[in-house]
């Protein structure tokens, strides 16, 4: 019998990490490795998805607002700034707190874009979910709206597209009208969809003398709700002194009943008397945040009557995210 040759096993070619390209979670990975995709260089990718990023919105202009516009306020817009300017076509991008049909973003017939804000996202970044979908907006054709994907890892976030110069200034609806230019001509879908978000929106609005407040009217009771950009255990330490001092109140028949925690910042919550508007609230806002400013300075320990006030705000405390 003639001899057996040995079997040798082909080199294969080396793969840096920047040449491995994305191929299915069960497939050989393409570095050569012999495991599956999802097992070798896929874990990275998979991981920097779904790593949960505690402040998605941190770095962008007027972080408490895109707080407040994705948790809290029914309908508001948004005229976004892009790096570089507007993209041929385009005639203007807008943010939004809900679109019709929950579409993630939609390109309306004249080219402009509305990106839409309370959606759900596949990943832990908010931030670079939504800067996916405004990419693919820009390019999608007019008149079609933009479905969710899964972004790619390595996608840019919003702060990567959004002029960091540029200004946030919410513009607070009564009802969704601004989803279609000529309301009352919309599709029947568009027009029952939009019906069924005017019935469940609470009304709100934007105090103009301090940042990332918004009041809202429910049937018991209003709602002063002021999304705050200060570390958390100091903004409730300086909370907890003006609330044993009795300091912590926005006028008569108004209580600060607690707080949410929400995208990495805290938003105080105080009761108001059910006739108490937006502008009631507005001097007393202001000369609050003249009082929180002191009492965040202050390093001196908490007292028996302060630490009370704090244990009962962190135990009125509400993560919604």
């Amino acid at each position: 019998m003639a001899k057996k040759r040995p079997q040798t096993k082909a080199k294969r070619p080396q793969i840096t990490d920047g040449e491995v390209p994305v191929v299915g979670a069960r497939e050989p990975c393409p570095c050569g490795s012999g495991r599956r995709y999802k097992a070798c260089h896929g874990r990275a990718a998979a991981h920097a998805v779904t790593e949960l990023v505690q402040r998605p919105f941190e770095g962008l202009p007027g972080e408490g607002d895109w707080v407040a516009l994705r948790e809290l306020v029914p309908a508001a817009t948004v005229e976004l700034t892009l790096k570089g300017g507007l993209p041929e076509g385009v005639p203007s991008v807008s943010l939004a707190t809900v679109l019709p049909m929950a579409w993630p973003a939609l390109r309306r017939d004249d080219g402009s874009v509305l990106l839409g804000l309370q959606n759900d996202t596949a990943s832990g970044d908010i931030s670079r979910d939504l800067a996916d979908t405004l990419q693919r907006a820009l390019t999608a054709e007019p008149g079609t709206p933009v479905q969710g994907r899964r972004a790619p890892a390595d996608g840019p976030r919003l702060q990567d597209l959004l002029d960091p110069e540029g200004t946030f200034e919410p513009v607070v609806h009564a009802g969704f009208e601004f989803w279609v230019p000529d309301a009352e001509n919309s599709t029947p879908e568009v027009t029952a969809s939009l019906e069924r978000a005017n019935a469940a929106a609470i009304p709100t609005a934007k105090l103009q003398g301090v940042d990332a407040a918004y009041w809202c009217e429910t049937p018991d009771k209003n709602h002063l709700r002021w999304v705050m950009p200060y570390p958390e255990e100091q903004l409730l330490d300086a909370l907890a002194r003006l609330h044993a001092a009795g300091r912590a109140g926005l006028g008569e028949g108004t209580r600060l009943v607690g707080s949410f925690r929400a995208h990495g910042l805290t938003v105080p919550v105080w009761d108001l008397p059910s006739g108490v508007t937006a502008e009631d609230v507005e001097k007393p806002a202001a000369e609050f945040a003249e009082r929180l400013t002191a009492a965040l300075a202050s390093d001196a320990p908490l007292t028996a009557d302060e630490r009370r006030a704090r244990g009962g705000l962190t135990n009125r405390q509400v993560t919604l995210s």
